[in-house]
């Protein structure tokens, strides 16, 4: 049984139909990517899954387990963690904050103290920010913060949406290499929106291709990189 199932998920902002019977699973332990042209349906398949749009048909599932009556907090608390587009930090809450935050469900005060160490030795730069607000943190910092915010809350599954938007090219390949690193080093499940097709199928293991609100071709990700039509839609090849 997958970790996480999308079950034929029909979505839609008013009368806007945006996701038109998406089906995805992610198991645990993978990084798994959807990939697409802007508008195709991949950031609504991630507020979905979070529980920010609901499915007016399909299911979401989570460790076998319908997630359709449970509310955005609930679904966090669950272990779905979701790192949304633009990074959403608290621009005047200082790093130390921001990453308290992330960790608003949980009790253990042990607990979030290693965490917040282990955010710190993966991301040294928060370490010397600690203090100095969200907002005034270059565009890389600021998304390694939304990245250690989500970590916070211990993910099961780690949802990140487009997490090298705006970012100089050094500084999308410190991105990634977090993104493969976190993975490999901590097991953590990962299902990645991104733009950067190349760089997204580079880290993940299988991946899907949004077109229009559905599923176009989906496959292992050494896969898609050689299959012609990713490679002269996506690729620039």
């Amino acid at each position: 049984m997958a970790l996480l199932e999308v079950d034929a998920v029909h979505s839609y902002y008013g009368n806007i139909h945006a996701l038109k019977g998406v089906s995805l699973t992610v198991d645990a332990g993978e990084v798994v990517t959807l990939i697409g042209a802007n508008g195709a349906g991949k950031s609504s398949t991630l507020r979905t899954i979070s529980g920010l749009l609901r499915p007016r048909e399909g299911r979401v599932r989570f460790a076998g387990a319908d997630l359709a009556d449970r509310k955005p907090h609930q679904i966090v608390a669950d272990g779905i963690v979701h790192v949304p587009e633009g990074r959403g930090i608290f621009a005047r809450l200082t790093v130390d904050e921001n990453l308290s935050i992330g960790a608003f469900t949980r009790t253990d005060v042990d607990g979030v103290a290693a965490d917040r160490e282990a955010v710190f030795a993966t991301f040294p730069r928060l370490r010397e920010r600690r203090q100095q607000a969200g907002g005034t943190l270059s565009g890389g910092e600021q998304q390694m913060l939304a990245i250690g915010r989500g970590l916070m809350a211990r993910p099961k599954v780690l949802l990140l949406d487009e997490p090298s938007m705006g970012l100089a090219p050094i500084l999308v390949e410190e991105i990634f290499a977090i993104i493969e690193r976190l993975n490999r080093e901590r097991g953590t499940t990962i299902l990645l929106v991104e733009q950067n097709a190349r760089a997204a199928l580079d880290v993940a293991h299988r991946g899907y291709v949004l077109e229009t609100g559905g599923i176009a071709l989906s496959g292992a990700a050494g896969d898609l990189l050689h299959d012609p039509r990713v490679r002269a839609a996506y690729l620039g090849v």
